[in-house]
């Protein structure tokens, strides 16, 4: 069987889903920077929990797997999911500017397409992402073997990976072409 092409629309889809995971994420953080308050369990359910659920949503809706990804992660889950993974987080450190790329990839035996986009850290990040020592109590509680710490503003914090399997790109060709 012929490999499937990406379909261009589902590609810019993609993009533009993740772009706005992205900004969901910035603005639910943002009060972090100016907060009176340490963060809490409750700020995680507030501000990373959403994320989490709308990128779980995009999955079931799509086809698609999509995943944050970093090699300082805070959540195993989160750990790169393959050499091509780990390959892209070092890609984005070693290109700052870059924001995001695509790679047909084989993930589970499925081949398909991967978008690689960056998540950069921002000011509000470090009041549970900065220097060790002053991660919020719940983090050192609930995180024993937490790598998501020590980072400063505009470096790499992960990224978001989306997997398209060629078996959905072949679905929306079909139906395009119906």
């Amino acid at each position: 069987m012929a490999q499937a092409q990406p379909e261009p629309a589902q590609l810019a889809k993609a993009v533009q889903e993740i772009e706005n995971l992205d900004a969901m994420r910035s603005g639910l953080a943002a009060y972090l920077e100016d907060a009176a308050e340490p963060p809490t369990a409750e700020t995680m359910k507030q501000v990373c929990k959403p994320v989490g659920m709308k990128a779980m949503q995009l999955s079931k809706e799509n086809g698609w797997q999509v995943k944050q990804l970093a090699k300082k992660y805070r959540n195993p889950a989160h750990k790169p999911d393959s050499l091509a993974a780990t390959n892209a987080l070092s890609t984005f450190e070693q290109s700052p500017e870059l924001m995001g790329f695509w790679e047909k990839e084989t993930l589970n035996d499925q081949t398909g397409t991967r978008y690689y986009r960056r998540i950069t850290v921002e000011a509000s990040c470090l009041a549970c992402h900065g220097l060790k020592g002053n991660r919020p109590q719940f983090v050192k509680d609930n995180y024993p073997q937490d790598l998501a710490y020590n980072f400063k503003v505009d470096d790499l914090r992960g990224m978001y990976a989306v997997f398209i399997p060629d078996s959905v790109q072949q679905s929306v060709q079909t139906a395009l072409s119906e």
